[in-house]
C-alpha cells in the first residue's frame, strides 16, 4: 500500500472471504421463500415465534444457507442470507395474514421439515409439496367441526356438573352459536364483534330458559360456563405466554392484544346480556363456590378427555391424534382434580396440571407424529375457567359487587397459570425427549 497525492490505493486485490460456497442466486431465492412458506403455515396455525425462527432455520441450513438471520413478529417473517462481504446479502419477507387452527395441516408441515432435514428432500419437492399442504381444504366438512364443538359444549356441561339435560342444551346452543358465528365470518365481521355475539347469544338462551323455567335443576350459570369455555378454546394463550417467555416480546405483545380484545368481546357480550336480563326481571343465580372443577376425579377423567377429544376434532385434528389429545384431557383434569382434593388453591393446582401436560407432550409428540402445541392445548381445555369467569361477570353486573373484579383477576391468573405451566412442562421435556431420541438411534444401530 503506498501514499499518492494523500489517498491511500492498493497495491493488491483484497481477498474473498473464505468459507463453504453458497448456491447460486436463484436457489437462494428458492430456499428463502420455501422456508419462508414453511414459517408462515407454523405462525398461521398458532406455533409460537421461537418455534417458527427454529424451522425456518432448519430448512435454510439443510440446503446449504448457513449464514440466514431470522426475525419474526406476529405479522410477518423475514429471512436474510449473508453471502460474505463480495456479494450483497438476499433478504426476503413473508406477511402472515390467514390464521386459523387445522392441526392437520400444522402436522403435514411438521413432516415435511423432517422429510427436509432428515431424509434430504429436494428443494423444488418441498416447495411443491407446502404449496399443496397451504392450498387443501380442510379434512372434515364443516358441519363435522360443528357437530365437534357442540360434543364439546356437553363434555365440559358434565365436567361442571350439569347433567344430561344441561350437556344437550349446550350441545344446540354451542351448535347455533358456531353456525351464528360461520355466517358472519362470511360476511367479513372482525372477530371482536362475532366475539360479543357469541358471548350475548350463548347468555341469552340461557337466560331465557331460565326465566320460563325449562332448565329445572340446572342453573344457567353452567350453561354460561359452558358457553365460555368453547369460546375462549381458541385463543392463542400457549403461543402467547411462549413467545413472552422466550424473549420474541414484540409478537406476545400482538398476540397479547388480540387475545385480550377477543376475550373483552366475549366478556362485554355476556355482560350486557346479564344487565339487560337484570332489567328484564329475570335474575338468574350466581355460579357455585370455587374451585370451578367438580371433585368427582372418575368423571373427571372421562369428561376432561372427551373434552379435549372433541376439540381436536372440531380443530380439524388428523384421526390418529384424537387419542393422544384425549390421553391430554384425561391426565390434565385428574391432575388438577386430584391435587383440588388435597386443598391446593385454583391457580397452584392449574399451573402442576398443565406443567404436566406439556411435559408429556413435549416427550410422547414426536414418537406419535403429533404436534406438540395439539398435545398442549387441547389437554389445556378443560381446565379453562368457564365458571370462575362468569361468577365474576355476574357479581359486577348483575350485583352490583367489586369482588367481582377480583374474580375476574383469579379468573386470568388461572389461565395464565394454564399457558405457563404448558411451557415450562414442554421446556422440562425438551432434554427427556433428546435423550430418547439419542437413545432409540443407538438402539436401531
Amino acid at each position: 500500500m503506498r501514499l499518492r497525492r494523500g489517498r491511500f490505493q492498493h497495491t493488491e486485490r483484497a481477498r474473498p472471504v473464505e468459507g463453504p460456497a453458497l448456491p447460486d442466486d436463484s436457489t437462494v431465492h428458492l430456499v428463502l421463500d420455501l422456508a419462508l412458506r414453511v414459517g408462515e403455515a407454523q405462525m398461521a396455525g398458532g406455533a409460537g415465534a421461537a418455534d417458527v425462527t427454529a424451522t425456518v432455520l432448519a430448512v435454510t441450513d439443510a440446503y446449504g444457507l448457513p449464514h440466514t438471520e431470522v426475525d419474526v413478529i406476529y405479522t410477518s417473517i423475514t429471512a436474510s442470507c449473508h453471502r460474505g462481504t463480495d456479494a450483497a446479502p438476499v433478504t426476503l419477507m413473508r406477511v402472515v395474514r390467514g390464521r386459523g387452527v387445522d392441526y392437520t395441516r400444522l402436522t403435514a408441515v411438521e413432516g415435511l421439515v423432517r422429510r427436509i432435514t432428515a431424509e434430504g428432500l429436494a428443494a423444488d419437492d418441498a416447495s411443491a409439496e407446502i404449496d399443496r399442504i397451504t392450498r387443501a381444504d380442510h379434512p372434515y366438512p364443516r358441519w363435522v367441526a360443528t357437530l365437534a364443538w357442540a360434543a364439546m359444549a356437553a363434555s365440559v356441561a358434565f365436567l361442571v356438573g350439569g347433567g344430561v339435560l344441561l350437556a344437550v342444551t349446550a350441545a344446540v346452543v354451542t351448535a347455533l352459536v358456531d353456525r351464528v358465528g360461520r355466517l358472519l365470518n362470511r360476511r367479513a365481521l372482525p372477530f371482536f364483534f362475532q366475539q360479543v355475539v357469541g358471548g350475548a347469544l350463548a347468555t341469552s338462551v340461557a337466560v331465557a330458559l331460565y326465566g320460563l323455567d325449562l332448565l329445572p335443576g340446572a342453573p344457567p350459570s353452567m350453561l354460561i360456563a359452558t358457553g365460555i369455555v368453547v369460546l375462549l378454546s381458541g385463543l392463542s394463550l400457549v403461543g402467547t405466554v411462549q413467545d413472552a417467555i422466550t424473549g420474541y416480546n414484540v409478537t406476545a405483545a400482538g398476540r397479547l392484544v388480540e387475545v385480550a380484545l377477543l376475550t373483552a368481546g366475549l366478556i362485554a357480550g355476556i355482560a350486557l346480556t346479564l344487565r339487560a336480563g337484570v332489567q328484564l326481571g329475570v335474575r338468574t343465580t350466581i355460579a357455585g363456590p370455587l374451585p370451578p372443577l367438580i371433585s368427582d376425579v372418575p368423571l373427571q377423567f372421562a369428561a376432561g378427555a372427551a373434552t379435549s377429544a372433541f376439540f381436536a376434532l372440531a380443530s380439524y385434528a388428523p384421526p390418529r391424534a384424537l387419542p393422544v389429545a384425549a390421553a391430554a384431557g384425561a391426565v390434565g383434569t385428574t391432575s388438577y382434580g386430584l391435587l383440588a382434593l388435597t386443598g391446593t388453591n385454583t391457580i397452584a393446582c392449574a399451573a402442576a396440571a398443565a406443567t404436566v401436560v406439556g411435559f408429556g407432550g413435549k416427550v410422547v409428540s414426536r414418537r406419535l407424529r403429533t404436534p406438540p402445541m395439539l398435545v398442549a392445548v387441547a389437554g389445556m381445555v378443560p381446565l379453562l375457567p368457564g365458571l370462575t369467569t362468569y361468577r365474576g361477570l355476574y357479581q359486577l353486573t348483575a350485583e352490583g359487587d367489586a369482588a367481582g373484579l377480583s374474580t375476574l383477576v383469579l379468573a386470568a391468573g388461572t389461565a395464565l397459570a394454564l399457558a405457563s405451566g404448558v411451557v415450562l412442562g414442554e421446556h422440562l421435556g425438551r432434554p427427556v425427549r433428546t435423550g430418547l431420541g439419542r437413545l432409540a438411534a443407538r438402539t436401531r444401530r
